[in-house]
């Protein structure tokens, strides 16, 4: 067994016989256990390592017979205990959080329903856009005049889409003429395609971009 102490493994397999043996334990118990065994002089000895006590994220040395050194004991003030106590609590009615009021406490401006009329002007004065460069797409023109509206829509006023009637008044010459059922279909044919996302609400139907498809990755 050699200068091994502590708690070791000895390890012999013969695939000749069929033979795998595997002893764990203290050194000398395993020594005992090995010679009873009349394995003495064939098979491996090595470390098996024992428990440690480990502070934090300090890393555990080993000496040069593998076994661990001295680790420091965990240090005994580990702070207050806790209590729940000091937690405040806040507790408010539902329906008595005013959202727009804390938005605008924290300057932030909340979402606003944009202008139809607006929109359109908005449209009007945008710089004709580049085709979609996808070959998913049955119309590039349309679908690019497409996502400089709804780009406008979720950047400068915080919304997550339009309705399909909206689109419609805002850009139908825009997108190839489309109306009511024609355009509706060619919105699906977007969704589907993952490019569009369907906002399902009251007695409409809304339509956002896919934040892959707004970036022109899709």
């Amino acid at each position: 067994m050699g200068e091994l102490r502590g708690q070791v493994r000895y390890r012999f397999r013969s695939d000749d016989h069929d033979v795998n043996v595997i002893i764990e334990g203290e050194a000398d118990w395993v020594a005992s256990k090995v010679d009873e065994l009349g394995l003495v002089g064939v098979g491996w000895t090595m470390p098996a390592g024992k428990p440690s006590k480990s502070t934090n994220l300090s890393p555990v040395t080993v000496d040069s017979a593998g076994q661990p050194e001295d680790v420091p004991e965990a240090p005994n003030d580990m702070g207050p205990t806790p209590d729940p106590s000091r937690i405040p609590v806040v507790r408010r009615p539902i329906g008595q959080l005013n959202i727009q009021e804390r938005l605008d406490e924290s300057g932030l401006k909340g979402p606003s329903r944009p202008d139809v009329v607006g929109l359109m002007d908005v449209l009007e004065d945008t710089d004709t856009p580049h085709p979609v460069q996808s070959v998913t797409s049955v119309d590039p023109m349309a679908e690019a005049w497409l996502r400089e509206l709804l780009e406008v829509v979720v950047r400068d006023h915080g919304m997550s889409g339009l309705r399909t009637e909206d689109i419609e008044e805002i850009a139908s010459s825009k997108l190839g003429d489309r109306e009511g059922t024609t355009l509706e279909v060619w919105l699906e044919s977007l969704f589907a395609a993952g490019k569009l996302v369907k906002i399902h609400g009251g007695d409409a139907t809304g339509w956002g971009p896919s934040p892959k498809w707004l970036a022109g990755r899709i």
